[in-house]
């Protein structure tokens, strides 16, 4: 991988990105295929809306070292909040990991990848999105995008959207509210090995992420568990 793909990968870069709209930004090649699926959901009744997309190295360091510090709470397999005293540090990298991605591994850097909801089902001003599995089952708030995604994602008409995180694998915990452009994430996966992750690991960007050593000790486990351990179909 060229230093100009790594920099893409790891989210030290803009430069494969546009604006998917004023807040947002996406690969230059997701914004049609985004769109176009958009289009579709609206004659389905729902406004399919992005909530996250692009994240740079930067945030989701942040994102990290807060959690890894205990100023964020970190979630059991049932999505209820541990007590962070009461956790190894070992125990507190894993916890992380079940629900954020470690810096400059996150799929949201690629650009490819979106968080969507139903911004039509947001009846109730004060409701707070959570994205949580509820609001995506049935029922749940959202349930009913969810049925007609994994639809069109079971037809291949979503444009070549999938979910990567679509059941529990072992690694990071189902997303079902998390969309890639696969023709263009996979690009990016299938040059990312596993002695570029360790390189990058090791380089001066991690100087100040906290429990790096921890990470380090378990970088193998780290990289098949939680950077390549997606949805295989498509």
């Amino acid at each position: 991988m060229n230093q100009e793909r790594l920099d893409q990968f790891t989210g030290r870069t803009q430069n494969h990105l546009t604006k998917l709209n004023e807040d947002y930004l996406v690969h230059q090649e997701v914004l049609i295929a985004f769109n176009s699926l958009k289009q579709e959901a609206a004659i389905e009744g729902f406004d399919l809306t992005a909530i996250s997309t692009f994240r740079p190295f930067e945030e989701q360091l942040q994102i990290w070292n807060t959690k890894a510090q205990g100023q964020r709470p970190l979630l059991g397999d049932d999505g209820n909040p541990l007590e962070f005293d009461k956790l190894s540090k070992e125990e507190v990298v894993f916890r992380i990991l079940r629900w954020s991605a470690l810096p400059g591994v996150s799929r949201h850097h690629f650009g490819t990848d979106i968080d969507v909801i139903d911004k039509k089902a947001l009846t109730d001003p004060s409701y707070r999105v959570q994205l949580v599995p509820s609001e995506y089952s049935e029922g749940g708030i959202f349930g009913a995008l969810s049925s007609w995604l994994d639809k069109r994602i079971s037809d291949r008409e979503a444009f070549g959207f999938y979910r990567p995180y679509d059941v529990d694998r072992g690694g990071v915990a189902p997303e079902m509210w998390h969309l890639s452009f696969r023709p263009i994430a996979d690009e990016y996966l299938s040059e990312f090995s596993f002695d570029v992750f360790k390189k990058f690991l090791e380089s001066d960007a991690y100087k100040t992420m906290e429990l790096r050593d921890i990470v380090l000790d378990h970088a193998e486990t780290i990289y098949q568990r939680y950077v390549v351990n997606v949805n295989p179909n498509y």
